[in-house]
């Protein structure tokens, strides 16, 4: 395993993160995680010598953390550095911040979070953050040894994230959405790099795109990847664009199969700072603007908009018109994901009943423009 720098801290991370927002699952029911199967997933992983795992309080209806609990207990008590989230959007109070914390460490099974980060933020939570003096309540959590180091993950403009560092000393790292198609989006490279200035680590999610990076592509993206002289995955071309990057301390990747997993680790152990030459990172970025021609909405999967009023299949939708967009370009693969389509999302759960509420809207961390999107699915998808 390749093993970087964490910021300031004496501390090396390895280079690949286990996070723990698609687990799998047992049925369709994202709170219904397979407990055994988990388990051995991250064991393994664990075993091959990763040593950060990712969570929130609100993945997989909180399931995610108690995942982590069982699979670091008895003779893995120890061996991975756990990071999980205060959901400041479920916040009114700081007895609510008491609560929460009580929780997720019961759910653990552990009388202390390693890394703790503020969930999500952006311009408006951010002042939440500020109003209910969270960051101080943080620091009394730390003093009692319930806590370990603050930071936290991002969703905004950069102009934000630059705020939110300046405005505290005591971040240790941060968090940010970043791969070879959102290099200029939200934090983007130039938050990367800010942040790695003033010292903090930097953790990448979504280095795949929600997965979008690591399937077979729209075939012109093919054709560019054939011309290449060294063959890779694309997700591991999408690894190894993350982890060239000096500023990067580790990249995260919610992994639900054993294959993933091995795959992942391969790749991480061969990965280094500048590992990629300059015509590969031209290649790359080629490729990263043929994906936005081709139709990319930029929906991560993440699944936040799972609990729709209407019971809208929200995140399911999305991922087939995205796939539509991006790789139906003749009648007969266009019917096939119509075909796909309704054999997955029941009647009832397909976009043709959203109301517009724009519920979806004000949790989307990418500020997609969803009812729009479903609008586009329902006449696209039928």
């Amino acid at each position: 395993m390749e093993y970087r720098s964490f910021g300031k801290l004496d501390w090396k991370v390895s280079a690949l993160g286990f996070g723990t927002m698609r687990l799998p699952i047992l049925g369709s029911d994202q709170a219904k995680v397979n407990w055994v199967e988990t388990t051995r997933l991250i064991r393994f992983a664990l075993d091959q010598g990763v040593n950060y795992i990712d969570s929130a309080f609100t993945y997989h209806d909180g399931n995610s953390e108690v995942a982590i609990g069982k699979a670091l207990s008895g003779k893995y008590q120890g061996k991975a550095k756990v990071a999980t989230k205060m959901p400041v959007y479920q916040v009114q109070n700081q007895e609510d911040l008491d609560k929460i914390l009580d929780l997720q460490l019961k759910r653990l099974q552990s009388k202390s979070i390693d890394f703790y980060l503020f969930h999500s933020l952006n311009r408006t939570l951010w002042q939440k953050v500020k109003a209910l003096d969270m960051i101080g309540w943080a620091e009394r959590q730390v003093a009692k040894g319930r806590l370990g180091y603050l930071g936290f993950s991002f969703h905004d403009e950069l102009e934000v994230f630059k705020e939110i560092i300046d405005s505290y000393d005591g971040w240790a790292f941060s968090q940010i959405q970043y791969n070879y198609l959102d290099d200029k989006y939200q934090a983007g490279k130039a938050g990367l790099k800010y942040a790695a200035s003033k010292g903090l680590a930097v953790v990448i999610m979504e280095p795949l795109a929600g997965g979008m990076l690591a399937v077979n592509p729209p075939e012109k993206i093919q054709k560019e990847w054939r011309k290449t002289l060294v063959q890779r995955t694309p997700a591991d071309w999408a690894l190894q664009w993350i982890w060239s990057q000096p500023e990067v301390s580790l990249a995260l990747s919610g992994m639900n199969a054993i294959q993933q997993v091995k795959d992942n680790i391969k790749s991480a152990c061969k990965s280094g700072p500048n590992f990629l030459n300059q015509r590969e990172l031209k290649l790359l970025k080629k490729i990263g603007e043929l994906y936005h021609t081709c139709g990319y909405i930029g929906c991560t999967k993440c699944r936040y908009c799972s609990h729709c009023p209407q019971n809208i299949d929200i995140p399911t939708t999305l991922s087939f018109l995205n796939e539509y967009f991006t790789v139906a370009k003749n009648p007969e693969t266009e019917a096939k994901i119509k075909k796909q389509y309704a054999q997955t999302v029941p009647q009832d759960r397909r976009s043709s009943n959203c109301l517009s509420c724009g519920q979806c809207e004000a949790i989307c961390p990418q500020h997609l423009p969803v009812r729009r999107l479903l609008s586009e699915a329902t006449s696209c998808l039928r």
